[in-house]
C-alpha cells in the first residue's frame, strides 16, 4: 500500500514503524472474512481493510472525526486478521497507533470520557477488590450488562481442603526465596492483600534471619512431592485476583507438584494491557517499566528462568515488551529479554506431563475456547488440546468458528455490549456444550465473560487440572 506521510509524522518513531506495516498491506480483503465486527456489522470500515485506510488518511495529513474514532473502537484487537493475512501485516501494532493519534484529536464525549478513566483506573486500583464486594451486595439493582461481570460471592465458609492448608506471605522483597521455599498463594476462594480482605488469616513468614536474608518460611508441597527446585515469576494479574483467585491457587499448586515455585514480585502490577488498549500508551509503558523492574534482579542474577502467564492477555501483552519498549535506551534489552523469557502456562503443558502422574484427567470431557490471544495473538492455537489431550482428559474445540472472538476482549464487553453480547452468544453455540462437558479457558476475561450466560460450567483449565490431582492418590 503507497503510503505519503503527513509532515508531522514522516520522521517520527510511530510514522516510520506505521509506514512499515502499510506497506506490506496489498489490499486482498482476506481479513474480513474472519473479522468478527465484519461478520456482524457487513460494513467495510468495520474491518481490518477499512479500519487499515482509515488509519492511513489520518497519517496522511487528513483531519479524523468521531466516524473515524467509532469505527476504530468497535475492533476487539483479536487479531484474527493477522493469522489470516497472508502478507504479514502486524495490523495490532498499525491499530495501537492509529487509536492514539485518534484519541488525540477527537474529543470524546463526557461519559465515554468518564467510562473509559473509571476502567483504566479502577480496574488497576486497590480499590477493586472492594468495589466488587459492594457490587455484590447490590447486584439485583445493577444494570444485567455490570451484573453479569461480577462472581457469585464467595462461600461464608472456605473449603474444607483450603481451609486445612497455611501458606506464607510472599517475600518482602523482589527476590525469590531459596530453593524449596516459596512465596505464598492466596487461600482458595480467598483475594490477596491488596484487593479485597481475605477469608481466613494468612499465616505469617517469619522475620528474615543473617543466614537467610529475605526467605520467607517454606511452603509444604503436596504429599509425595519433592520440594521445589526451580524458580519462576509469576504476575497475579489485577483483576483476576479479585474476581477469580482460585487461578492463582491452582497454577501454583500445579508447578509445585512439578518441582517448580512460582513467586509473585510485590511491586509488580497490572501488565499494560488496559491502558494500551483504551489508547493510553504512555501509561502502558510506566506499567511495563514498572514490572520489568520489579522482575529483572532476579532475572539477571539468574535466581529466577522465567515467567509464567495464566491470563493469556497479560502473556501476550509481556511478550510484546521488546517491541513497545524497543524505543527505550534504558529498557530496550531489559524488556526484549522479559520478553524472551515470557511462557503463557499452557507452554509448560509438555514439560508438566513429564512430571505429574499419568492421565490424571482421565475421564474428564473438556471442550477447549482458545482465547484470541492464545491462539492469534501468541501463535498457539493447539497449545491447549493438545497438552489437555496429554494428560488424559477426551477434548475437543469448538464445533464451529473456533477461529471467532468470544466478545469479551478487555473492556470491550464494557464499552461495546452489544457486539459484544452477540459474538458470546455465537461462541457459546459454536462450543455447543454438553451436559457432561465443562468448557475451559486460558484467560479470565474470556472465562468470566462466557461463564456469565453459559449453561455449562467455564472454567480455567489449571484449576480443572488441580482439582483432578488434589483428588488423585499421592
Amino acid at each position: 500500500m503507497q503510503t505519503d506521510l503527513a509532515p508531522q509524522y514522516r520522521d517520527t518513531a510511530e510514522g516510520r514503524a506505521a509506514e512499515a506495516i502499510l506497506r506490506k498491506c496489498v489490499h486482498c480483503g482476506f481479513c474480513t472474512a474472519t473479522c468478527p465486527t465484519y461478520q456482524l456489522l457487513g460494513d467495510e470500515l468495520d474491518g481490518p481493510r477499512g479500519r487499515i485506510y482509515l488509519i492511513k488518511q489520518v497519517l496522511e495529513g487528513h483531519t479524523p472525526g468521531r466516524a473515524t474514532q467509532i469505527h476504530l473502537d468497535r475492533c476487539l484487537t483479536c487479531r484474527n486478521c493477522e493469522t489470516t493475512c497472508p502478507s504479514g501485516v502486524e495490523y495490532g501494532a498499525l491499530l495501537e497507533i492509529g487509536r492514539e493519534l485518534v484519541e488525540r484529536q477527537v474529543k470524546r464525549p463526557v461519559g465515554e470520557r468518564l467510562a473509559r478513566g473509571a476502567l483504566r483506573h479502577g480496574l488497576t486500583s486497590p480499590a477493586f477488590g472492594p468495589a466488587v464486594k459492594l457490587g455484590q451486595a447490590v447486584r439485583r439493582w445493577l444494570p444485567a450488562s455490570l451484573a453479569q461481570k461480577l462472581p457469585a460471592a464467595p462461600p461464608r465458609t472456605m473449603p474444607r481442603q483450603a481451609a486445612s492448608e497455611s501458606f506464607s506471605e510472599p517475600p518482602a522483597s523482589t527476590a525469590p526465596v531459596a530453593p524449596g521455599a516459596a512465596a505464598a498463594p492466596p487461600v482458595s476462594g480467598a483475594a490477596p492483600e491488596g484487593h479485597g480482605t481475605a477469608a481466613a488469616p494468612i499465616a505469617r513468614a517469619p522475620e528474615p534471619t543473617p543466614e537467610a536474608p529475605g526467605a520467607a518460611a517454606a511452603l509444604s508441597p503436596p504429599a509425595g512431592v519433592a520440594a521445589a527446585t526451580r524458580q519462576v515469576w509469576m504476575l497475579d494479574g489485577c483483576v483476576q485476583p479479585t474476581l477469580a483467585p482460585a487461578i492463582n491457587t491452582a497454577t501454583r499448586r500445579v508447578l509445585e507438584r512439578a518441582g517448580i515455585t512460582a513467586h509473585s514480585a510485590p511491586a509488580a502490577g497490572c501488565c499494560g494491557a488496559i491502558a494500551l488498549h483504551l489508547a493510553d500508551t504512555e501509561g502502558a509503558l510506566r506499567a511495563m517499566r514498572r514490572n520489568i523492574d520489579a522482575w529483572w534482579p532476579a532475572i539477571d542474577s539468574g535466581e529466577v528462568e522465567g515467567l509464567v502467564m495464566n491470563a493469556s492477555g497479560c502473556g501476550v501483552t509481556v511478550k510484546d515488551y521488546g517491541r513497545l519498549l524497543a524505543h527505550d535506551p534504558r529498557y530496550a534489552e531489559r524488556s526484549r529479554r522479559i520478553s524472551e523469557l515470557t511462557r503463557d502456562l499452557a507452554e509448560w503443558l509438555p514439560e508438566l506431563c513429564q512430571r505429574l502422574p499419568t492421565a490424571p484427567l482421565q475421564g474428564r470431557r473438556l471442550v477447549v475456547q482458545a482465547p484470541c490471544t492464545l491462539q492469534h495473538g501468541q501463535r498457539l492455537p493447539h497449545a491447549l488440546e493438545a497438552g489437555l489431550r496429554s494428560l488424559g482428559a477426551t477434548v475437543r474445540g469448538a464445533r464451529q468458528e473456533a477461529h471467532l472472538c468470544c466478545g469479551s476482549a478487555g473492556t470491550y464487553s464494557v464499552l461495546q455490549p452489544e457486539l459484544s453480547q452477540a459474538l458470546r452468544d455465537r461462541k457459546l453455540a459454536g462450543l455447543a456444550a454438553e451436559p457432561d462437558e465443562t468448557i475451559v479457558s486460558a484467560n479470565i476475561g474470556c472465562i468470566q465473560h462466557l461463564g456469565a450466560t453459559s449453561k455449562q460450567p467455564v472454567r480455567h483449565w489449571v484449576e480443572v487440572l488441580d482439582e483432578a490431582l488434589e483428588a488423585s492418590p499421592a
